[in-house]
């Protein structure tokens, strides 16, 4: 949910949600129409919602194919041109996902943090997802609170505000006041969404074994498991038990911390549809004129914002994975607020030695090592031939990690990530891209906070505490230590190199030692035989076509015959277009 600002703000913004006036509309601008806000309803079409579904995907793979293929671009093929029309893509994508509601903006938000799956204009499209939908009715309200605490609103809150101070998919909020006197905030889940993530979900399962089993888009992902952490994800977001569990372990991890204010939860006022939180308004983080009228230092404030990430990643292992502005906001004496706690991500124990090994490889230069430590950490799928990834890594510590640390972008280096890992081994897990997505926000507000702000000033004592292992040695120890860890690595590796060398002998005597050799010289002769021989077969295609054209026109079969005429031309085409591939073949041996 977005920061709780002032009322008459709030009043204001809850008129466009609930559509007085005005029709609703997104966080695009797109209005939302009825034909496509239909899934708002307490029940619904599993037909309709099977159509709609397997039509955009369907719709979405064609478009793919189409332009995969060179001759689809007008005036020939282009970088920039492919570039252009991914973009294009990305943002239908993202339109139609808004379109088909919570289950699909959800599932899109989750896809944003999956460089690996799909191109970087689809990623920054799909990050820029906003649930802000029109409100749901207080009638429908009543019944979803009545239900679930067994009470009236009348009987639970001693005011109640009919008007939400903000809607999305999942739920919208609404001011209250207890009977024993304190200000709340009450989140009430939309009516019939887990019987909608019931129908979707059975949906998505059949799109996921699709394409688990396409020849294709199939190969190296496992789409199943993703489909599964996907339904973990959503199912425990609509729990609005678990999210005011989050909220309270959220405010334990900052109880010693008077710059950072959390939402008390009111656990006689919760349950799994309805969650009573403290009411504490604050100025979005950015709305910059707002906090300078109020005479709040912006520069300070963007330092808490990185320190605040900063301790919730290396300190607390536990942190928040939707840092959207809308949920941080500053209260009138310079604290940071945080809202919504139903997305959390979790840094088990183990990943700190990862992280620590990786950083040691940056600091060296190691592309080995860097990727050794990814394979550990789960970030990377071995395959067969690890070269290229390894090359990539070294590329980028070359020509990308020449500048000193605290000069560094987050959005650089993520950008950079993304960019190599798209279409490579690389399987960044969502902890891994929350974090990174995280501190990209964090470094993008703090800009806009202040102008001169950098992330990586902030971050580099954190950073030589994690180098350190947090156990108050200097550098230099802890170098020490490293070269000491290295000394005895040498050593074993020594120790056990006899063996290891008998092994290979071993395997070479029994047949079991496999060389895999490549040469690229030899892949194009192959490519060009293939391509030979399906020209043989093109030709005989047109030949057997042209005869029969020539048979059935003698005959006085006119329409028969051009018809077969047509295909005799498409078989010719496809001759032309290869004669080119094979001199195109030619000209790079």
């Amino acid at each position: 949910m977005s920061a709780l600002l002032d009322d008459s703000v709030n009043r204001q913004r809850s008129r466009k949600l609930t559509g007085e006036g005005d029709e609703p509309k997104t966080a695009s601008g797109k209005s939302y129409k009825s034909k496509a806000y239909r899934w708002n309803r307490e029940k619904y079409s599993r037909k309709r919602r099977f159509f709609d579904i397997w039509a955009f995907v369907l719709l979405w793979l064609a478009s793919l194919w189409l332009d995969s293929k060179n001759w689809s671009y007008w005036g020939g093929v282009s970088e920039e041109k492919k570039v252009a029309r991914r973009r294009f893509q990305a943002i239908w994508v993202r339109e139609t996902l808004l379109d088909l509601g919570p289950t699909f903006i959800k599932v899109g938000q989750l896809f944003s943090t999956r460089a690996d799956l799909f191109p970087a204009e689809f990623v920054e499209e799909l990050s820029k997802l906003q649930d802000k939908v029109p409100a749901f009715s207080y009638e429908q309200l009543e019944v979803i609170v009545e239900q679930d605490l067994g009470k009236t609103v009348q009987e639970l809150y001693h005011s109640f505000d009919p008007v939400p101070l903000a809607a999305a998919s999942l739920g919208q909020v609404h001011k209250a006041q207890l009977h024993s006197g304190p200000e709340v905030v009450v989140k009430v889940q939309r009516p019939g969404l887990r019987k909608l993530f019931e129908i979707d979900l059975q949906i998505l399962k059949g799109i996921a074994r699709y394409f688990q089993n396409h020849p294709k888009w199939g190969q190296g992902r496992d789409w199943m498991g993703i489909y599964e952490e996907c339904c973990r994800i959503l199912w425990l977001e609509i729990d609005y038990l678990h999210e005011g569990r989050n909220a309270d372990t959220f405010r334990r991890n900052f109880s010693n911390c008077d710059w950072v204010r959390v939402p008390r939860v009111y656990w006689r006022y919760a349950a799994p549809r309805v969650l009573t939180l403290e009411y504490l308004p604050g100025i979005k983080i950015s709305h910059y004129e707002a906090l300078e009228a109020a005479g709040i230092d912006r520069k300070l404030i963007a330092q808490l914002g990185a320190k605040a990430y900063l301790r919730q990643l290396l300190n607390d292992g536990f942190f928040h994975a939707d840092p959207h502005p809308g949920n941080i906001a500053v209260s009138a004496d310079g604290c940071l607020i945080f809202y919504d706690f139903g997305m959390m991500g979790q840094i088990q124990s183990n990943v700190r030695e990862g992280l620590m090994e990786t950083l040691y490889g940056i600091a060296s230069k190691d592309g080995q090592r860097i990727m050794d430590s990814l394979i550990n950490l789960g970030a990377l799928v071995p395959t067969g031939d690890m070269s290229p990834v390894r090359r990539s890594i070294q590329y980028m510590l070359d020509n990308f990690m020449d500048k000193p640390f605290e000069n560094q972008s987050v959005s650089a280096i993520t950008d950079d990530l993304y960019d190599i890992a798209y279409n490579q081994p690389f399987r960044f897990p969502a902890t891994f891209t929350f974090v990174m997505r995280a501190f990209s926000t964090i470094e993008g507000v703090g800009r806009g906070l202040d102008p001169e702000f950098n992330f990586m000033e902030v971050a580099q004592p954190f950073a030589m505490q994690l180098m350190t292992n947090g156990n108050g040695h200097d550098t230099s120890s802890s170098i020490f230590n490293e070269i000491g860890r290295q000394a005895a690595q040498v050593s074993s590796s020594a120790l056990g190199l006899p063996r290891r060398i008998e092994e290979t002998i071993d395997k070479l005597e029994q047949g079991d030692l496999r060389i895999r050799v490549r040469s690229a010289e030899t892949e194009r002769l192959l490519r060009r035989m293939s391509s030979a021989q399906m020209g043989t077969n093109y030709a005989l295609l047109m030949s057997a076509f042209t005869l029969s054209a020539t048979i059935l026109f003698v005959s006085n079969q006119v329409w028969p015959a051009v018809a077969v005429a047509v295909l005799a031309a498409g078989a010719g085409f496809a001759l032309l277009r290869l004669f080119k591939r094979i001199d195109r073949l030619d000209r790079m041996s």
